[in-house]
């Protein structure tokens, strides 16, 4: 039989697997005291010390041998328990872990006891009796020298500012999880961390823009979304703010931290319409749902979760997060970017009565309906769009058939984009709001526009099927030859009509209109392979979409085409009702506004 010392050690080799993973079971159980301020010292990456200090409940003298007792646990008593479990740690084994392969301190008081107590643990030694210490309420753990019982786990340790930055990560996530607890982190004497309690929004955009970049609650939109029992919260960066690295994506799960992949590209699905390929979201998420429908105890370090029903947990996060994306819309109260450098127009978020809103939030959209376009606006939106439906010829120089296309909500209202003024070198247009200058990117936007209303037409079943002139014939393998005939229906369904000429061999009697001018075969191969792997509509609609991007593209209105004064208002006001309307389809801002106080810097007014 294995010593209990080996046990604990081998057990450590799951838990501690860096300086890292000790700050994590420490902070944690700081939390689960209901510690209102953690303070966290490390010396030398914290292979030589690290020191956890909280003012929690504490831990009485004779409960100090049991925190180092392996599995003695008072957080859960039954399977049952496990099942519902809501604290961090449970399983009882993290401090006996650290206590194998590091010398370990513990001193703790209650609120009750007088005076704290000390108790002392080191590997291959019995411990001491506790003994009377001076101490506040609270709990402080000093582990020094860690693996220095193992030697060969101390050789895989990188650098000492490699191992702090993964300890500062962890503070980091853990302060996003708990905006009412204050966190201090220092380094080798030196202060790196200091964050005090975040309890309104603006004290909770503080801590924000201190962990994900001062640009972070500039540009972000708020989350609230809930179905069943689930509930999604939190924030989500506009495309301006991507990163190549997916390092600044923050997810909870009933306030757990975790590192969850199915998470993970739920939250890509969302911004699969606004981002380019290899560029990822930047998002601080919270999940909740009933503790019975997740297992917490999927990975010894906790970091990773396993959902009962994880399709319908990813469906509700990517669909959720795609309507927030989607129902952006400029507010018309304020519409600006600092010093007029910023990446995309950043707009005060519009939310329904009753809910908060986010810290000075970047395109602003209701959860609700958008507002119904007027009739002026209609019109003008049809003669606009009648001006493009032949994308090879010229663009007309005469203005669009309206008699009054200007924004006429009221008499002194201006709309949120403003009213045109020209349309710079052909691509920019240069409008004036209420309170500055707003530039739009003529192709950018229109592209965008196109593009929802195709996707729109796709994904409401009614796409219209255009027969082609002359049927085109593609040969396949017979595995693709199969794939159609079981897949007709659904194929028909995309305005696709296509018939077995042999075992091998297809043709295609009509496509989509919207796709007309395509590759019909490689579209035809493409849908084929992604029915092989996936045989969901689902994914037959994202090679659809990709398509459809590329045609909103080549119709969208180019570089060097002059719009009229009509022109220009139509597609500011079809701009403003589009979905995902900051950003054009391959993640480029779509518009900028310059306030006044931008305007003023430039010149040096009020100087």
């Amino acid at each position: 039989m294995l010593s209990s010392q080996l046990i604990n050690q081998i057990a450590a080799g799951e838990v501690i697997e860096r300086p890292a993973s000790v700050v994590k079971e420490l902070v944690e159980n700081s939390l689960d005291a209901g510690a209102g301020r953690i303070d966290v010292t490390v010396e030398a990456g914290g292979a030589g010390l690290i020191r956890v200090r909280d003012d929690g409940t504490g831990i009485a003298r004779d409960d100090l041998p049991l925190a180092i007792a392996r599995h003695a646990t008072s957080k859960i008593a039954s399977l049952e328990d496990l099942t519902r479990v809501s604290s961090f740690g449970f399983r009882g084994e993290a401090l006996p872990s650290i206590a194998s392969v590091a010398r370990v301190e513990l001193m703790s008081r209650t609120a009750e006891d007088t005076r704290g107590w000390r108790y002392l643990v080191s590997p291959g030694e019995p411990p001491s009796d506790p003994i009377p210490v001076a101490h506040p309420p609270g709990t402080t753990v000093s582990v020094a020298d860690l693996f220095y019982s193992v030697p060969a786990r101390r050789k895989f340790l990188r650098t000492e500012q490699t191992e702090f930055g993964h300890i500062q990560r962890w503070i980091e996530r853990c302060a996003l999880s708990r905006f009412d607890v204050a966190f201090t982190l220092r380094h080798n004497q030196r202060e790196v961390l200091k964050m005090k309690p975040a309890r309104t929004p603006s004290e909770q955009e503080g801590r924000l823009a201190e962990i994900l970049g001062r640009r972070f609650p500039e540009q972000a939109l708020q989350v609230d979304c809930a179905a069943g029992d689930l509930r999604l919260t939190g924030w989500i960066g506009l495309p301006a703010l991507s990163r190549r690295q997916s390092d600044l994506q923050f997810w909870y799960v009933n306030g757990r931290p975790v590192r969850d992949k199915l998470l993970g590209h739920a939250l890509r699905i969302a911004f699969r319409d606004v981002l380019p390929h290899g560029r990822q979201p930047v998002a601080v998420l919270y999940l909740e749902l009933d503790p019975t429908l997740v297992d917490v105890n999927a990975h010894p370090a906790k970091l990773e979760v396993r959902f009962r029903d994880a399709r319908n947990v990813r469906d509700f996060v990517s669909q959720s997060l795609y309507r927030v994306l989607g129902r952006a819309r400029p507010s018309g109260e304020t519409s600006r970017i600092v010093g007029g450098h910023d990446a995309a127009g950043r707009l005060e978020l519009q939310t329904p009565a009753g809910k908060a809103q986010a810290p000075r939030a970047g395109w602003g959209g209701q959860i609700g309906r958008s507002e119904t376009p007027s009739p002026s606006q209609v019109n003008e939106s049809l003669a606009f769009y009648e001006a493009f439906r032949a994308p090879t010829e010229p663009f007309p120089s005469q203005p669009i058939a309206s008699e009054n296309p200007d924004w006429k909500q009221g008499d002194d209202s201006i709309p949120p984009l403003g009213e045109a003024i020209t349309h710079l070198h052909g691509i920019y247009i240069l409008a004036e709001a209420e309170e500055g200058l707003v530039i739009v990117d003529a192709h950018a936007a229109h592209e965008r526009i196109v593009y929802e209303k195709l996707k729109t037409q796709v994904e409401s079943g009614e796409v219209v099927s255009q027969p082609l002139l002359i049927p085109l014939k593609v040969e396949v393998s017979r595995s693709e030859a199969d794939q159609v005939q079981r897949s007709q229906d659904l194929l028909a369904e995309l305005g696709l009509e296509i018939d077995l000429l042999g075992p091998d061999k297809l043709v295609v009697r009509s496509v989509p209109a919207l796709l007309s001018g395509v590759d019909v075969a490689e579209l035809v191969r493409d849908l084929l392979s992604e029915l092989a792997h996936r045989e969901t509509a689902t994914q037959l609609q994202t090679t659809l979409r990709e398509r459809l991007a590329t045609r909103a593209c080549h119709r969208a209105v180019r570089a060097g085409q002059r719009l009229s004064r009509g022109e220009m208002n139509a597609l500011l006001r079809e701009l403003e009702q589009t979905e995902r309307g900051g950003q054009c389809n391959h993640g480029r801002p779509t518009w900028v506004t310059l306030d006044f106080k931008a305007l003023d810097r430039f010149f040096d007014r009020g100087r």
